[in-house]
């Protein structure tokens, strides 16, 4: 029996780092948008390059490893070069690997990550094996005998799984988490309603959560500050509308603004855990499988979960490499008894009605 079991992608992500790139900002009437560049037709040289393996589904398994969990993953791999640097690193990071799908006809995901001089990246992945998974290939007894089911983004036609993963979790009351995509909301939206009502926490960033909902917070304006409001107003609604799919715990990041979660009762609001940033690839699956790794340690404590998340993210910040960093829990607890000031806010719907416009 496993603890936590994951679902998603596995894949060798190149880093490449060069001091050319530039980081260029267009300006909307409705958003800032920020895009790297390079000089067009010029050769440029590297500052930096590295080679690791990545993905949701094991960067997210190798954490809950990391804190003590009995850990299993299923992701597809091909049968190239890649595959086999993907199976040295489950070993590596004590993942277990029975449940490994392998494709003799297609080649393991790879992805080059363009790292900017903020820290921030770009990423330009080939899905190849991870876009391709099948219900028929899935060991659903393995699903079946686990605390809980982790679905980190997935993507092509591995979302088509989505509904009858949902039916069996719920049906052998297997805990799930989610993780939602940009690719997985504006390319399978219609594979989504079941898993999003049925599972027990849904977690993704402002930006996926907008694409969902179809609400975007808006701008400061002279007449009205919203970012003096407690919690945007526009996130409260988005938080709400999450929330009306069922599931117990609803969580969107949101960047060097924290991290805001709604349990129905209670919204909560978490500063970013101070970190010096190198490269912010792979925060997001350590703060998702860090909270729902605390969810299952603490008895389902969603503010100490939001803490061990925003510090264990800030770890994996603080290095170059989407698996580099991660803490144990003991770990996570002395950093945040060096950092006492670092507290969640809690409020009810009654303390943020001045801003509910």
């Amino acid at each position: 029996m496993y603890d936590i079991i994951t679902i998603g992608s596995a894949t060798v992500d190149i880093f490449v780092e060069s001091d050319s790139a530039k980081v260029v900002s267009v300006a909307s009437k409705e958003k800032n948008t920020q895009f790297m560049s390079y000089q067009y037709g010029s050769k440029l040289e590297i500052d930096e390059f590295s080679f690791s393996v990545g993905g949701g589904g094991i960067n997210t398994a190798a954490n809950f490893s990391n804190l003590g969990f009995n850990t299993s993953t299923i992701v597809k791999i091909g049968t190239d070069f890649y595959a086999q640097a993907i199976k040295n690193q489950f070993q590596e990071k004590n993942i277990d690997t029975a449940n490994i799908i392998t494709d003799t006809k297609d080649s393991s995901g790879f992805s080059v990550i363009l790292l900017s001089f903020e820290g921030d990246r770009t990423v330009l992945a080939h899905r190849g094996t991870n876009a391709n998974i099948k219900i028929s290939e899935i060991n659903l007894d393995a699903i079946k005998n686990s605390k809980w089911l982790y679905i980190a983004p997935l993507n092509g036609n591995t979302n088509k799984i989505l509904d009858e993963i949902a039916d069996f979790a719920e049906k052998y009351n297997v805990n799930m988490a989610i993780n939602l995509g940009t690719t997985s909301i504006k390319k399978s939206k219609k594979h989504l309603p079941k898993i999003l009502a049925t599972a027990e926490v849904i977690i993704m960033n402002l930006e996926e959560a907008s694409l969902y909902t179809n609400i975007q917070p808006r701008p400061d304006t002279k007449e009205i500050k919203y970012s003096e409001c407690k919690i945007h107003p526009d996130v409260i609604e988005i938080l709400n509308k999450l929330k009306s799919t069922h599931a117990k715990i609803i969580v969107v990041t949101d960047g060097k603004r924290g991290v805001y979660a709604y349990d129905g009762k209670k919204y909560y609001k978490a500063p970013e855990f101070p970190a010096k940033v190198v490269s912010t690839l792979g925060a997001g699956d350590a703060f998702a499988s860090t909270f729902v790794g605390t969810l299952e340690k603490f008895d389902w404590n969603i503010e100490k979960s939001l803490q061990y998340a925003s510090v264990n993210a800030s770890s994996v910040v603080g290095n170059f490499g989407a698996q580099e960093g991660f803490l144990t829990f003991d770990e996570i607890e002395q950093k945040l008894k060096k950092e006492p000031n670092f507290k969640i806010d809690i409020y009810t719907s009654k303390d943020l009605e001045e801003c509910m416009i």
